[in-house]
């Protein structure tokens, strides 16, 4: 998984103050008029923005810019102290010198890890939902037009990849949840120039429309997760189960986003009346794609009714077509977290997918337990917590 950042609070504090402060000078410079608007949303108006994600890297950089942080804070207060005792020439000489040499002596960190470059779409948010028609969309996108250069599976090795001027990244890594949303958004619809100023990548935007853009961005996001799981056995970089149209037993229920809160289960099972119920988790049934809505069994939840629409946006990010004979688990801030294939009720420790290797299996639990409550447990005391464009996600 992306780098862990719950063993230092400090600095998911920094991360989330970093890009908070920003974020908040970008909407007062809109509200104000002074910064315009770019794909529907405002425009960052420099080339740099500060870089949380560096210092996660970094964390000695990291502490330095808290000491130089609180030093600025320090001087502004000794400024006001020497403008409220301007009259006392000798304090206020005094508090001026102390606030200038806690400015030079702050040990501010190197500009290289605090900045980097940014985009007028690099503040950025998807304003689209997860969801599996959006991932069905975005993939006729790139079908469209990125499949030649980046290939079926994303990997960078399309047809047309040799006679591009600079060989197309994969999306196979950490590129697409490391980089803000804004910043690839800006890649797809504007183009990629390298550092001499050259096109590597033409933008897109006369032939896509912002909506389409994002919907690409999460096309791109359930194909690599994926990939990631076809080539490492694991969700290297969280993923979340993709929002769905649901019929439950509870009327005020209609989509995956219904139950945030809740740990999900989804069941891809041809059958779902042999399947225990479970009231640890909410069970939504998949039902085969083809065939007419059945009936909710009482031992589930709620049925997916797109059916087909789901089964392709899960089957990409099940690196599984077929999605036969398949349970997914969720924990309750909706991020995938465990796979069974094997059978209903046969989990094993192995099938939990997206986890961290700092907490033990069993911390402090002498009761036996057995694979499925140990899975459970551990999707509660591991939350997801990764860094994105310098910003600290635990939701999805």
């Amino acid at each position: 998984m992306p780098e862990r950042v719950a063993d230092a609070p400090w600095l998911v504090w920094l991360l989330e103050a970093i890009h908070r402060g920003q974020s908040g000078l970008l909407q007062l410079l809109h509200g104000l008029g002074w910064t315009g608007d770019v794909d529907g949303q405002p425009a960052w108006p420099w080339t740099q923005r500060l870089a949380g994600e560096y210092l996660l890297l970094d964390q000695g950089q990291a502490r330095q810019l808290v000491w130089s942080l609180a030093a600025v804070i320090a001087t502004l207060a000794l400024l006001v102290l020497a403008v409220l005792w301007r009259r006392r020439r000798g304090y206020s000489l005094c508090l001026l010198g102390l606030a200038l040499a806690a400015v030079v002596l702050a040990p501010w960190p190197s500009h290289q890890v605090v900045l980097v470059q940014a985009g007028p779409a690099s503040f950025h948010r998807n304003p689209l939902p997860f969801t599996d028609v959006a991932i069905v969309r975005g993939a006729a996108q790139y079908q469209r037009l990125c499949l030649q250069c980046h290939g079926a599976a994303g990997n960078g090795q399309g047809p047309d990849a040799a006679a591009q001027a600079v060989w197309p990244p994969s999306f196979i890594g950490p590129l697409l949840w490391r980089r803000a949303d804004g910043e690839l958004l800006q890649a797809v619809r504007h183009g990629v120039r390298d550092g001499q100023g050259h096109t590597t990548m033409p933008g897109f935007a006369g032939q896509l429309s912002v909506d389409q853009s994002w919907e690409l961005l999460h096309f791109l996001r359930a194909q690599a997760a994926g990939q990631l799981l076809n080539a490492t056995g694991n969700w290297a970089q969280p993923i979340a189960l993709p929002d769905m149209a649901l019929r439950c037993h509870r009327s005020d229920k209609t989509r995956v986003r219904d139950w945030q809160g809740q740990r999900l289960r989804l069941v891809s099972l041809a059958d779902a009346e042999g399947l225990p119920p479970d009231p640890r988790m909410v069970t939504l049934w998949l039902p085969p794609a083809g065939q007419q809505l059945p009936a909710i069994p009482e031992q589930v939840d709620c049925i997916v009714t797109s059916a087909a629409t789901a089964r392709q946006a899960l089957g990409l990010v099940n690196a599984d077509a077929a999605m036969r004979d398949v349970q997914l688990l969720a924990d309750k801030a909706g991020w995938l977290r465990a796979r069974n294939s094997r059978a209903v009720g046969n989990w094993s420790d192995e099938d939990l997918l997206c986890r961290s290797t700092q907490v033990p299996a069993n911390p402090g639990t002498p009761v036996a337990e057995d694979s499925l409550t140990r899975i459970l447990r551990l999707m509660d005391v591991e939350p997801v917590l990764y860094i994105k464009g310098g910003r600290v996600h635990g939701v999805r």
